[in-house]
């Protein structure tokens, strides 16, 4: 069984970063293995939470892990809050990284547009060369648009705007760079993917549902590692996340009782799951 090691922070309550990532990879059939970077007691569209810095813990579980002999076939990183953070993970896929298939960077800066209230430019700047250290990003538009300090467009896009924002992600490094929240047409949204190695792009598109959803890039991620982990294709990964993400955003429109806790993914599940058997 391959295992990946999933780092981020965790929620006590609301669905989104370990609270998503580790029943995904989990149902995909990989051991999932945890680097908590923060708890807090619910996702902060809450509006009262706390919130618990692990920082200083990262170092002495690296070292201790390193002492065991402990290895991971992949590693995956999510949402990272500060610059230390950040260079104490590129210390950990230092040290891990020779028995690691992939390191997939989902660089979480922002939405719709804006940077996330505690991230400024300075901090995306920091996340481009983070993404450096990966082989897989995938970022949404808004981060991708960050990091290249290129102008934010929402929607309307070209195919000869998204291959050339995928060519300057893969130029910061990685492999294989993805784009979410792709739209050519109005109602239809997808991902767009770019193979760095053999010069091919991929997408995969589905209709667009009205609504912002909290926790869904966290969900796309989490299942694009888990099929990559189990030997998927490029393609074939990004198009399993999609379709889990878009099924558990309807399961979540059809719940007349969803509350803002997150996508209810778990309906979601079984399908998922059956793409492993």
């Amino acid at each position: 069984m391959k295992r990946i090691l999933t780092i981020q922070d965790v929620s006590d309550v609301g669905k989104c970063s370990l609270t998503v990532a580790l029943p995904v990879i989990s149902a995909a059939q990989v051991e999932a293995c945890v680097l908590p970077t923060a708890v807090l007691s619910t996702h902060t569209m809450f509006k009262h939470f706390t919130f618990a810095d692990l920082t200083d813990e990262i170092e002495p579980t690296i070292d201790a892990w390193r002492a065991e002999g402990i290895t991971f076939d992949a590693i995956y990183t999510g949402y990272l809050g500060s610059y230390r953070q950040m260079e104490l993970i590129e210390k950990l896929i230092a040290v891990f990284r020779a028995n690691a298939e992939f390191v997939f960077v989902d660089p979480v800066l922002g939405d719709a547009g804006k940077l996330y209230a505690r991230f400024d430019q300075a901090f995306a700047d920091r996340m481009a060369l983070f993404c450096a250290k990966a082989d897989v990003i995938a970022p949404n538009m808004t981060e991708a648009a960050a990091m290249l300090h290129i102008p934010y467009v929402e929607s309307g896009h070209t195919e000869d705007y998204v291959q050339d924002v995928l060519r300057r992600l893969s130029a910061l490094g990685p492999k294989v760079a993805a784009l979410t929240g792709v739209e050519y047409e109005p109602g239809r949204y997808g991902v767009v993917a770019y193979d760095s190695r053999t010069d091919e792009f991929f997408s995969y598109f589905h209709d667009k549902i009205p609504g912002r959803f909290h926790g869904t890039g966290d969900l796309f991620s989490s299942a694009a590692v888990a099929a990559l982990a189990r030997g998927r294709s490029i393609a074939e990964s990004f198009q399993i996340a999609a379709d889990l993400t878009v099924d558990s955003i309807k399961a979540t429109v059809a719940n007349p009782n969803a509350r803002n806790y997150g996508v209810d993914f778990e309906t979601a599940l079984p399908a998922f799951m059956r793409k492993f058997e």
